[in-house]
């Protein structure tokens, strides 16, 4: 495993296990460090409608392009459809604006950003996202924050349209994005994912640093001479998750990315598994509606 390590995803593209993510980026410096993580060697990038930095992103990754000579599809860009605009009219509008924007013939993977909408907006954008693969804007689609009853919902409207209408015509969910750390490894989800090749993207992979002093994390980053945030985006790659450490700082963005000349052993990843259900973020995956 190195920096360079993809996942085949259902759809049959690849994408780079690790992800730069942009969440809270301000738009002024985020051309600046998305071009400073391309440097240190991330490929993937992931923003979002909400985070208002799908424009500079994409001109920080077209900067590199230009300075490097690395064609587009060497570089895999992430984007969403906001919370509030899960139902089909929006979330079609939603791929245009963000193909206008950054000014990309296709984006790699779009998600829906929660499980927002009731039924009806939920399934009404997932078959915009559909619609968008077939027109050629996005090559492949997904989730963020579902829980199991999510998918569920998602996964019998998806066989339900194929039985109808033929093979693929109910869209490829290849990934679900979660906050994902050893304080909320969420092992219902990432069992039903398993299960059907869906990989799990985490965000909030650090914990926002929240946990930095946990002695757990202290002893393992003095055995092997790692920092907390090293050791935590380690046990993410080992997990089989695809983390998306966030960082404007620099230095931690070169950080972030020195975490394949080692390896947690199978006594030190037992030894990260807390038991424990503490999101540092919000947690739509228990939304009831």
């Amino acid at each position: 495993m190195d920096i360079n390590t993809k996942f085949r995803m259902n759809s049959g593209y690849e994408i780079p296990l690790l992800g730069y993510g942009v969440y809270q980026t301000p738009a002024d410096i985020a051309e600046d460090v998305v071009l400073h993580a391309l440097r240190s060697g991330y490929r993937h990038v992931d923003s979002a409608t909400a985070y208002r930095n799908e424009e500079p992103s994409a001109a920080g990754i077209k900067a590199f392009m230009k300075e490097k000579g690395v064609p587009r599809s060497e570089i895999f860009f992430t984007s969403k459809v906001p919370p509030k605009m899960i139902n089909y009219e929006d979330a079609s509008k939603c791929i245009d604006e963000t193909l206008a924007k950054t000014g990309f013939d296709y984006i790699d993977l779009y998600l829906l950003h929660a499980p927002y909408g009731g039924r009806r907006g939920r399934l009404g954008a997932w078959k915009a996202l559909v619609e968008a693969v077939a027109a050629g804007k996005v090559r492949s689609i997904g989730v963020s924050n579902y829980g199991v009853h999510h998918l569920e919902e998602l996964e019998a409207w998806i066989k339900e349209t194929e039985a109808k209408e033929g093979k693929g015509k109910g869209g490829i969910l290849d990934v679900n994005q979660v906050e994902l750390h050893p304080w909320l490894a969420r092992p219902d989800i990432g069992e039903w994912c398993s299960e059907r090749g869906v990989l799990l993207e985490a965000y909030s992979p650090l914990v926002r640093a929240t946990r930095n002093e946990e002695g757990v994390l202290r002893k393992l980053g003095e055995k092997y001479g790692k920092t907390p945030a090293q050791v935590l985006l380690r046990w993410s790659l080992q997990k089989g998750f695809s983390p998306l450490p966030k960082s404007v700082t620099k230095s931690r963005i070169e950080e972030n990315a020195a975490i394949y000349d080692f390896e947690l052993s199978k006594e030190d990843m037992e030894s990260l598994n807390t038991g424990e259900y503490a999101p540092c973020a919000w947690d739509p995956t228990v939304s009831m509606d």
